[in-house]
Formats: structure tokens, C-alpha cells, sequence
């Protein structure tokens, strides 16, 4: 994936977009919360702020999905493997990626992550990956011992370096990135979701036709 530099101005207005879509996704994903009392996301029309390629794909478990207006460039930050590798997005260079960004002291975190893992093993390859990136401080004592708790058999640990929170303007936790072939934030869901669910499947066919 190819990641553009940016000159300080636009880093600015582009974290400033994230952050104005993350608070429209918590909003919408506090709006599906209250609707099916605190169950998790629902295929409520009103709820939905996905439009474009994505609009009538976004509903069901993954109805809280919020689409970027367009792509959106996203800073080149960095996260390490259990070998101590630094990896970036350029990594996936070619791939639609679903980026989730966890903790394990999240109880939504863990109840979805069992679902990335059944995601990557259904539909991981050459054009599609889920990369989840644990944000515990501390090292991966925490995250792999989740790991091995959690039965996680598919997914590959990584470990936020420390800037990926900041710099994709996450606000809350869990947060998924849809992010396309190109390298660019197409949209993503603040909260958890069902991500092996057809619904889920169905938004990342879409996100695979885009380019």
C-alpha cells in the first residue's frame, strides 16, 4: 500500500477528518446501542451513515460502519510483530486490509476478536488481510496470553508502536479501518461487530470492487 507524505498542514486536516468521522461513528454506534438496548449494532436505517459503494451493504452487524465522504490518506504509522519487526500499512501493499486497532483490558475487544480470527481464515489471501493491533502497554505478555486464552489461530499478533492511536484518530476502542487497495481509509466501525457475519462479508466485497 503506498502511503503519501503529507506536509504538516495536511496532516492536520486529515487527522481532523478522522476524528470528525470517529465522533459521528460513536454517535451512530451510541444511537444502535440504545436501540436494541445495549446489544450491539442493528440494521436500523436511521443508524446507518455509510453511503456510495457502501450504501445498502453497511446495515445488520455492521450497520455502525461510517464511509469516508472519499479515500483518505493515512500517516505511516507503525507497529511491531512478537519478533520485534517493525511492519507499517505499506506492508499490505495491494490488499483491502481491515485494521483493528483492540485491547485487551476491552471486553467488546475480546468478544469480537474470535470473529477476525474466523474472517481472516475465511477470506484472508491475496487481496484481503485483517491486521489487529493490540494497544496494551507492557509489551505482549497481555496480548498473547489473550491469544492463547482466545484460541486465536488465524490473525497475526501486533503491537501499536505507540503512535497508531494518536494518528488515526481513535477514540475509543475497539475501532476497524476499512482501508483499500491504494492504501486509503475507505471508512470504519467504532465498536465491536460480528465480523464473520454475512453482512460483514458483504462490506468487504464491497471495499474489493472499489479498485
Amino acid at each position: 500500500m503506498n502511503v503519501e507524505p503529507k506536509s504538516e498542514g495536511q496532516t492536520r486536516r486529515g487527522v481532523g477528518l478522522w476524528v470528525a468521522v470517529a465522533l459521528a461513528g460513536l454517535a451512530a454506534a451510541t444511537v444502535l446501542y440504545l436501540h436494541r438496548g445495549g446489544n450491539g449494532n442493528s440494521a436500523s436505517p436511521a443508524a446507518s451513515a455509510a453511503s456510495g459503494p457502501f450504501s445498502g451493504v453497511a446495515r445488520g452487524e455492521v450497520a455502525a460502519f461510517i464511509a469516508l465522504p472519499e479515500p483518505a490518506a493515512i500517516p505511516p504509522v507503525t507497529f511491531k510483530d512478537p519478533d520485534g519487526k517493525d511492519h507499517a500499512l505499506a506492508d499490505w501493499h495491494g490488499k483491502v486490509v481491515l485494521l483493528n486497532l483492540w485491547a485487551t483490558w476491552c471486553a467488546p475487544c475480546r468478544r469480537e476478536m474470535p470473529a477476525l480470527d474466523a474472517l481472516k481464515a475465511e477470506l484472508g489471501g491475496k487481496d484481503f488481510d485483517v491486521v489487529a493491533v493490540s494497544t496494551d502497554r507492557g509489551g505482549f505478555d497481555k496480548p498473547m496470553k489473550f491469544w492463547a486464552e482466545m484460541g486465536i489461530k488465524s490473525l497475526g499478533l501486533y503491537l501499536d508502536s505507540g503512535d497508531a492511536t494518536h494518528g488515526l484518530g481513535v477514540i475509543g476502542m475497539p475501532t476497524t479501518l476499512l482501508i483499500g487497495r491504494d492504501g486509503r481509509e475507505v471508512g470504519r466501525l467504532i465498536g465491536p461487530a460480528e465480523w464473520a457475519s454475512p453482512e460483514a462479508k458483504a462490506l468487504i466485497g464491497a471495499a474489493l470492487k472499489l479498485n
